[in-house]
């Protein structure tokens, strides 16, 4: 058969580069290794028309026949997603369609908060047998490598209310609140007063139930709203996870956005995945196509030297530039394997499909971290033209302590 030659020949040509613990199995029993080690990974092959998604194995091709049930994947998802990425970038070139190419996508409110509802309006069961306790759905901090995720995250709040100085009685706006954990840590462990806005309906009810059951309704007000239609004056902003949401072309009047509602002498921080490519291209060889298909629909991620081109731009001086990369490495890690220790939860709640894809997804950050494809960066800032001297002289009251 003309395709199962095809691949006869493909085999032979990876395993002249590399070598693998990788198997293809195909619908008439035979199989093919690429390692004389035992197999790690198993991709079974239920037809000859599905050979075509191996024979040009982007990560958005092997990633969509999985999601879709062309080819069934065994084996540990890190393992799955690192041999994928390995082949990926020995037998494809980084060009045309498989380059870190720079897409463009019209927004608007509406289709904004469509997209959100996408992501995180499956339900908050989903989200709950995955993340930590306190539903923290970003990069955590590790600060000695070895906390477990629950105390990473909330090590990752206090690093970021830490770093913005927050005072009790400072009015705090969390853009993207998602559950509420930032702005309940700042009430409860800072005495801020928060007002916390979010686009997805499940978020904000359980934030406000949250909020509600600790007594903190004095303190914290959970809006469904856009951060574009938010008025007023804050001593504090925070933001994080969010901005990739923004869109490249509207970084400029996002921080012009948060700069008019920056009071005088505020602090704000802006938290957030970013390219590791100078031109802000999309994760390469087919992953940034399969997370805009499934997982993020619109999600564009700017490098770090565009954000803070723009962040100037929007009248915004950066303070203080920290890259997490490493943390969010282990963060998608952990999500990971909790993923994987539920499934038969997930499934119940998302169905096999959804489940499919947030399984490669997870899996897929983590190696995209870790490979430098993309990273973290939290900056810090405030309003440009301040005097120098209300700037702290070093960065040791970051790492203050508190009880």
């Amino acid at each position: 058969m003309f395709l199962e030659h095809k691949l006869e020949q493909w085999v032979s040509s990876v395993t002249q580069k590399m070598v693998l613990p990788l198997r293809v199995e195909l619908w008439n029993g035979k199989h093919f290794d690429l390692s004389q080690a035992p197999p790690k990974v198993i991709i079974r092959i239920p037809q000859a028309s599905a050979l075509s998604y191996l024979l040009t194995p982007s990560l958005s091709n092997l990633g969509s026949a999985y999601v879709d049930g062309k080819i069934d994947i065994v084996g540990k998802p890190s393992e799955i997603i690192s041999i994928g990425g390995e082949l990926a970038s020995s037998t494809l070139k980084q060009e045309g369609k498989f380059a870190r190419i720079r897409r463009s996508f019209g927004r608007s409110k509406a289709k904004d908060a469509e997209a959100i509802r996408y992501h995180y309006d499956v339900s908050n069961d989903f989200y709950q047998l995955w993340l930590d306790e306190n539903m923290l759905y970003s990069c955590a901090y590790f600060e000695n490598g070895d906390e477990d995720l629950a105390t990473a995250q909330l090590k990752k709040v206090d690093h970021i209310l830490t770093k913005i100085r927050v005072r009790p009685g400072d009015k705090l706006l969390d853009i993207g609140c998602g559950w509420g954990g930032l702005v309940i840590r700042a009430a409860q462990k800072y005495g801020a007063h928060c007002v916390g806005v979010t686009l997805s309906e499940n978020q904000a009810e359980l934030a406000r139930q949250r909020v509600a059951e600790l007594g903190l309704s004095d303190k914290i007000e959970i809006r469904l709203q856009d951060y574009r239609d938010v008025t007023g004056s804050f001593d504090r902003i925070t933001s994080v996870g969010m901005f990739e949401h923004v869109g490249l072309l509207n970084l400029q009047s996002y921080f012009s956005k948060i700069h008019s509602l920056l009071a005088d002498g505020g602090i704000a921080m802006n938290h957030g995945i970013t390219s590791t490519d100078s031109e802000s291209g999309e994760t390469p060889y087919g992953g940034g196509e399969f997370i805009e298909r499934y997982v993020f629909p619109h999600g564009e991620l700017p490098h770090i030297g565009l954000v803070l081109k723009t962040m100037q731009e929007g009248g915004l001086e950066a303070l203080d530039v920290e890259n997490l990369r490493r943390h969010y490495a282990k963060t998608c890690a952990i999500w990971a394997e909790n993923f994987e220790q539920h499934a038969e939860q997930i499934q119940d709640i998302a169905g096999d499909r959804r489940y499919r894809i947030w399984r490669v997804y997870l899996a897929g950050c983590a190696y995209a971290f870790e490979s430098d494809w993309i990273s973290l960066y939290q900056v810090v800032c405030t309003k440009a033209g301040r005097n120098q001297e209300e700037l702290p002289w070093s960065r040791k009251y970051m790492y203050d302590k508190k009880a």
